[in-house]
């Protein structure tokens, strides 16, 4: 599988093709009021622009006013000191307001955009497939997904609303420069911005770089915290807090290391833009004070300049912060986007139909299958398995007992071969019709952290409490349920960690029940538990096959000996097949293997 990564140096290409893809989401076609929408904030931020731009003329007014010049702007505009004064104050509160409306308005447009990518994002990562998934790392992915919905967030709100408008803005007050006074001013502000410009993108350049390194590390702390808190239990029962606590430390070190060079690289970028900017703002309040000395310029001009400087420098301050992050984000986006970009392994065929199950039988032909093209799983698996007979499929460990039932649930497609039900092969139907068709209760039956109740439903969420609470009765666990204060409103905890082995199986079995499915996959249902609630389950998951077609993982022969056939597998091949009394009268591979375990709880 191609796994393509996207790193803190990415080509300026990669970066417009990112851009590209968040567009969409700005511009939907068909939406006319997201589009209006974006119209409108950019109109505020245009006004916004405009009378912050403006408002230094009334400051400078107000002071000619206060110095007695004659020249000044009060006599065309009919307003004194004061006046003026008050006009400055009512133009501040204008840019700001149109500020906000800009982001009042905009803020529907952009969570919309967040939802729709977060939601695309989450619906492809349970479109791939299980190879994918095995060799992810959850904690990992949850911070990418968390990391690319930020960074679409961020680079919204400031490549729209603080790079753009930071351009406009400063060729607006370099034109009053030139205009109102001369070229030199306009030469000083060019000359500033440009080596400001120039060292901040060298500079953040180089951090990102230090930031990628600080996620890095980041990301692999998180995992290994999450990883570590997954397995509670295995790390109690091991007394390995200590070294957990240590593998923690030691990954938070690295973090730490990046964090510093983050820092100091940071206070080295920040001293170099003040000087830069204090360069550039002490030259022109030069110019200009060489100006009122001659005459040239009043007292008025002089607080106008110096207004123009620090207005342009406040947004340039930012914009080592803003560039790195639009670039971080870039990096974040990127990194979601190659996971949006991972093809699903297991797709359905365009147009494919709906799988129509009248009996249920089941037909293996010559099936072949390896996870990796280096080692073969299954090696010709060919079975037949009517509609409603229950089928057992035993042998040791690696044989491909497990595989067979990941094949009939098409979590992976064959190599070779063909799995069919019904006569329908399973790659020529729809993968949300085979799953519905298919129940499946695993050794470990894995809860959702929510009620009891809520587990249950699950297998058919638009059930009557009626029948979650008839499906709980049948798999023989109602009572239990009702014996306890909370009855079905009773959290089960993470995984389920709450409940026993055999609770955490009824619950398994209820649920499935619900779903009610024609087929039933049984992998080792019953291998992790005792022996008397082993007893007790395997009634209900008898009862639970009467009237299915069932397929029988095992481990233990003796829960499978009144199975309709039992098939013998061995490294990846069918060795013996037939009834419990056919095969122990053939003393071949299952008679040793029975004679085996009878051997063994003998002696347990």
């Amino acid at each position: 599988m191609r796994h393509s990564h996207i790193t803190a140096t990415q080509a300026p290409e990669d970066s417009v093709q990112i851009i590209k893809r968040v567009s969409p989401y700005l511009w939907p076609k068909g939406q006319a009021w997201v589009k209006r929408r974006v119209v409108w904030a950019m109109a505020m931020l245009l006004l916004a622009k405009v009378v912050t731009v403006f408002t230094p003329f009334l400051y400078k007014a107000a002071v000619d006013a206060l110095a007695g010049d004659a020249a000044n702007p009060a006599t065309w505009l009919g307003l004194g000191a004061v006046g003026l004064t008050l006009a400055y104050g009512g133009a501040r509160l204008m840019s700001n307001g149109f500020q906000q409306l800009r982001d009042a308005i905009f803020a529907k447009v952009g969570q919309r955009a967040l939802r729709q990518l977060a939601l695309e994002t989450f619906t492809h990562i349970h479109r791939l497939s299980m190879r994918y998934h095995i060799s992810r790392k959850t904690g990992g992915l949850s911070r990418i997904i968390e990391r690319g919905v930020k960074g679409v967030d961020f680079l919204l709100r400031f490549l729209l609303f603080s790079m753009g408008p930071l351009a406009l803005e400063l060729a607006m007050v370099s034109a009053i420069l030139f205009f109102v006074f001369d070229v030199w001013y306009l030469a000083v502000v060019v000359a500033t911005i440009w080596a400001y410009v120039w060292f901040t993108f060298k500079v953040t350049e180089w951090r990102v770089k230090i930031r990628k390194e600080m996620n890095d590390q980041d990301t692999d702390a998180n995992q290994k915290a999450i990883d570590s808190l997954l397995n509670f239990e295995t790390v109690k029962y091991f007394g390995a807090e200590a070294r957990e606590a240590e593998r923690y430390d030691v990954a938070m070190a690295g973090y730490e290391r990046a964090a510093l060079k983050t820092s100091y690289s940071l206070a080295f970028l920040n001293f170099g833009q003040a000087f830069l900017i204090t360069g550039g703002l002490v030259a022109v309040m030069v110019l200009a004070a060489m100006g009122v000395q001659q005459g040239k310029l009043t007292v008025g001009d002089f607080v106008m300049v110096n207004a123009y400087m620090i207005q342009i420098t406040m947004p340039l301050n930012f914009l080592g912060t803003v560039y790195r992050e639009i670039r971080q984000s870039l990096v974040d986006m990127g990194e979601m986007f190659t996971l949006l970009e991972q093809p699903a392994e297991v797709n359905d065929k365009p147009n494919a139909p709906d799988l129509k199950v009248a009996g249920g039988a089941l037909t293996f032909e010559d099936l072949h299958f390896g996870y990796d093209d280096e080692r073969a799983i299954l090696k010709g698996v060919s079975l037949q398995v009517p509609a409603g007979q229950t089928v057992a499929i035993v042998g040791p460990s690696g044989s491909g007992k497990s595989t067979i039932g990941r094949l009939l649930f098409r979590f992976y497609d064959v190599s070779g071969g063909a799995l069919k039900i019904d006569g329908q092969d399973i790659r020529d139907i729809t993968q949300t019709s085979l799953h519905k068709a298919i129940g499946v209760v695993p050794q470990d039956t894995v809860l959702f952290n929510d009620s009891i109740y809520y587990n249950i439903a699950y297998g058919r969420p638009d059930a009557s409490r009626e029948e979650v609470e008839e499906a709980a009765r049948a798999a023989k666990i109602h009572d239990f349920i009702m014996g306890l204060p909370d009855g079905y409103d009773t959290s089960v905890g993470e995984r389920g960690l709450k409940l026993s082995g055999g609770e955490k199986q009824r619950v398994g079995i209820a649920r499935t029940l619900l779903k009610n499915p024609p087929i039933l996959l049984l992998d080792e249902a019953t291998s992790a538990l005792d022996t008397q609630t082993e007893r007790d389950i395997q009634d209900s998951l008898r009862e639970m096959g009467l009237g299915r077609t069932v397929i029988t993982i095992a481990h233990r022969l003796s829960t499978i000996a009144d199975a309709d056939q039992i098939v013998v597998l061995e490294q990846g091949k069918i060795v013996e097949q037939g009834r419990h009394e056919d095969l122990l009268a053939r003393q071949g591979r299952y008679s040793a293997m029975w004679a085996r375990q009878a051997s063994e709880e003998e002696a347990a």
